[in-house]
């Protein structure tokens, strides 16, 4: 009797580790198939904004500083409507995600001098994000 119950037993701890490895396979298949650009997109942006803030509390604004920050957000703010293909045709989002652009083409224009200008900047850009993140986040 002893050994008809370690062995179910047995065969019951097969079968948990067999579903557990089967549940996570198929969750890594079920997660390939999804788009992971949009996620990444935001992530580089972010990264490049808490990069130009850790520059500012540094205290260190000058141009060389916080230009390629803004030269790497302006060019990422080309592919959101590209990262967001069910949003594209939305005027709202197209509206924010232009006005985005529109405020980084101005402070990659004139980049910013000051300490106190790059807190503006980087203002202004949080500000476009935060535009389109309350509507559609």
């Amino acid at each position: 009797m002893a050994g008809t119950g370690a062995r179910y037993f047995f065969f019951l701890l097969i079968g948990l580790m067999a579903g557990a490895i089967g549940t996570v396979m198929a969750m890594r298949a079920w997660d390939a198939r999804r788009d992971h650009f949009h996620d990444s997109l935001m992530h580089v942006q972010q990264w490049h904004v808490d990069h130009l803030k850790g520059n500012l509390d540094q205290n260190r604004c000058n141009a060389t500083d916080t230009l390629p920050h803004l030269q790497a957000l302006r060019m990422t703010s080309n592919d959101i409507e590209a990262a967001f293909p069910d949003l594209r045709d939305d005027e709202r989002f197209k509206k924010a995600a232009s006005e985005l652009r529109g405020v980084l083409d101005a402070a990659s224009s004139t980049p910013p001098l000051s300490c106190e200008s790059v807190g503006t900047t980087l203002g202004n850009i949080r500000q476009a994000c935060k535009a389109c993140h309350q509507d559609f986040r």
